[in-house]
């Protein structure tokens, strides 16, 4: 499938009144690049872990809508029928009309093609290996160092499910894993994306694994990312739906049956998560979280206590908290 991908060279100022006047003719999902720092609440909505370095904020900012092209050349703008040269009309009258009471810098509209396979692919220059204290996180692209040989290596594709490690958030939790997982551990990943916390726990010798995960490309990321590390089948189970929400999930999960339960998930999916999974947990079971800016700490930690669980540590890295408690045995 091919897109017509229109870029606009603007400045951060004219940003949503440009993607708002757009979206009226139909243009909508704009990806926006510009140098404007992350504040906490964006940090703690995306919490992404492949990001490439960010600039000095320049003021400048890069607006590109894509739109799907038919095999005649023809697009598809809101469902309907509509050519190249209506639309880009439509655009530099918008921009226009936004001029008359607007700054909006240069105002240039760039026309450009892509592929869907460029949107999944092109995110792979960020991700190379790293070390994660004593474990070496490689991608399938690149071939592990020679010094390498005596490290536990995690092979690691994120694909379009998320975790690769490389966040401070679900570094903070292969740490807790590391410290809390035996050989009889039961472990449940509540939010697996990749698997990573799941695949590691196993690494470090967990008897079986249960992930649960909204999105359903996660458990093709899983399945791929389990057998690129040997990761034995019947050892992992993957589950698609809510955990907090929907009692088909809760029960197939099980109940009071689990020595771990990890969730490197938003503060404000922690908050209603707690008080559910502590059913899921055995007396006396490990709950370690993260994902949590540091300013939504207390809020986790009142949670977590209100649950009935017992606080065990709170470690921090950069601008993020992982919170651990026991529940009572």
């Amino acid at each position: 499938m091919k897109w017509l991908q229109l870029r606009i060279k603007t400045i951060t100022d004219a940003e949503d009144i440009i993607i708002s006047s757009l979206y009226d003719i139909g243009l909508e999902g704009a990806q926006i690049e510009d140098h404007v720092p992350l504040s906490a609440w964006e940090k703690e909505q995306m919490f992404v872990d492949i990001m490439p370095e960010m600039q000095e904020d320049d003021g400048i900012a890069y607006l590109s809508f894509f739109v799907e092209e038919n095999e005649d050349g023809s697009l598809q703008v809101n469902g309907e029928t509509a050519d190249r040269e209506t639309l880009l009309a439509n655009v530099e009258e918008v921009l226009s009309d936004i001029r008359l009471f607007a700054e909006i810098g240069e105002g240039t509209v760039t026309v450009g093609e892509t592929d869907d396979i460029d949107w999944i692919n092109n995110w792979k220059q960020y991700f190379h290996q790293f070390y994660i204290d004593d474990i070496l996180v490689i991608p399938s692209w690149e071939e592990a160092e020679p010094a390498a040989e005596q490290k536990m290596v995690l092979h690691i594709d994120p694909g379009t499910a998320f975790g690769t490690g490389m966040h401070e958030t679900t570094q903070l939790c292969i740490r807790q894993l590391k410290k809390y997982v035996t050989e009889d551990t039961v472990l449940l990943d509540v939010g697996t994306g990749s698997g990573i916390l799941s695949i590691l726990a196993l690494k470090f010798g967990a008897k079986k694994a249960v992930g649960t995960d909204l999105d359903p490309c996660a458990v093709e990321a899983v399945r791929q990312n389990c057998e690129s590390n040997g990761i034995d089948k019947e050892k992992f189970h993957m589950l698609t739906g809510n955990i907090i929400t929907e009692k088909a999930v809760q029960d197939e999960v099980g109940y009071g049956c689990y020595d771990i339960v990890v969730a490197n998930i938003l503060a404000d999916v922690l908050v209603p998560l707690t008080p559910v999974i502590v059913n899921q947990m055995k007396a006396g079971g490990i709950y370690i979280t993260s994902g949590i800016i540091d300013d939504k700490e207390e809020v986790v930690v009142e949670a977590v206590k209100k649950a009935g669980l017992e606080v065990l540590e709170i470690n921090y890295q950069g601008e993020w908290v992982s919170v651990t408690a026991r529940k009572p045995a």
